[in-house]
């Protein structure tokens, strides 16, 4: 059948509303685990034949809208997590604080069903096979862990290919600061270092110069920051965190490669343009349920970020990686951005 242009395009346009209605109608039923989700492709089919979709134009042929539409997250993708870790007897961070110490898990309150402790009688080793076992379960290749104490450092050892470090930094520690860097590079081939700009004693803004010869360091060996950014989960003050003050290291520092962590929320807005606007900066989906991820950053990786977005999750910190998958499917990524999200980016930023 011969359609005008006009006519063309009027379907067109509905197609592409039926599609997007569409998809919001499967995300919903996921999440309530109702049974109508496996009526929805044969009631779309009728409905795409009812409005004649028979036009050879792939975007409005309904078994390609159907395909679409249903079309699972990849699972054949070798996916980096660049925040792993493992199960420990207690959930409580190294946070610094002058008013407040935790004998648990600072933002407990922001996570529902946080993974188990390690009961006392158990060997702490035993979860670096555990988290493997996870990791295989959910096709992770590779984790990035913080080499924060001797089970990092034997997992390190013991799974050099499964597992590479980043190391915590104080920058009130000065050039010591520098030359554990360096000597980590030297010794097991450190990826990248992490920042908690809030949780130093006194706290310590991204733009301080007390961070600048870690920012150096870091160029000189062409390895990323990951840098907490935004209100942090723990009971502490914000200012140190809040995401304006990246402009001015990406200014400063304009080869660093720097991620941020933890949502920039509430600045998501903001940093997305500064995403747009500097070449290195880069933002990770860290500690936040893929049913919670921005819609701002998800738009922005369909359209013109999808090289600057890299998948993080937040096992065991607070997270399972089992509602991390399983919540990953209903995030609406093209299919071109699926390899970029959970490899391609992290493989490029820590050099692998």
């Amino acid at each position: 059948m011969h359609l005008s242009p006009a006519r063309a395009i009027g379907r067109a346009s509905a197609a592409i509303s039926l599609r997007l209605a569409c998809r919001l109608l499967v995300m919903t039923l996921r999440r309530s685990n109702s049974t109508l989700l496996a009526k929805v492709p044969t009631l779309l089919a009728r409905l795409c034949g009812a409005l004649q979709y028979t036009s050879p134009v792939a975007l409005i042929d309904s078994d390609a809208l159907i395909e679409r539409l249903f079309m699972p997250r990849p699972r054949d993708i070798a996916a980096i997590d660049t925040l792993i870790g493992f199960r420990d007897r207690t959930h409580a961070p190294l946070v610094a604080s002058e008013k407040v110490k935790w004998d648990k898990h600072p933002a407990e309150y922001m996570f529902k069903d946080l993974p188990g402790e390690l009961a006392d009688d158990v060997d702490r080793d035993t979860s670096i096979v555990e988290t493997l076992a996870e990791m295989d379960k959910h096709n992770i290749r590779v984790g990035v862990i913080h080499t924060n104490d001797d089970r990092t450092a034997g997992a390190l050892k013991l799974y050099p290919d499964r597992f590479v470090g980043i190391m915590p930094t104080n920058p009130h520690s000065g050039m010591d600061a520098v030359r554990d860097i360096q000597n980590a590079f030297n010794e097991y081939g450190l990826k990248g270092v992490s920042m908690f700009p809030s949780g130093q004693n006194p706290p310590c803004p991204i733009n301080d110069k007390h961070w600048y010869p870690i920012y150096s360091k870091c160029c000189e060996l062409n390895i990323p920051v990951f840098c907490t950014t935004g209100v942090p989960g723990p009971r502490i003050p914000l200012a140190a965190q809040k995401i304006e003050l990246i402009d001015e290291v990406c200014y400063d520092f304009p080869e660093l490669k720097f991620v941020m962590r933890h949502g920039a929320d509430p600045w998501v807005d903001l940093a997305v343009k500064l995403l747009l606007k500097w070449p290195n900066l880069y933002y990770s989906t860290s500690a936040f349920a893929p049913k919670y991820w921005p819609e701002e950053i998800i738009d922005f990786a369909n359209t013109r970020g999808a090289d600057k977005i890299i998948y993080a999750g937040y096992f065991p910190m607070g997270l399972t990686l089992d509602r991390i998958f399983k919540e990953m499917d209903d995030v609406p990524f093209k299919d071109e951005v699926w390899p970029k999200f959970l490899h391609d980016n992290a493989a490029k930023v820590l050099g692998m």
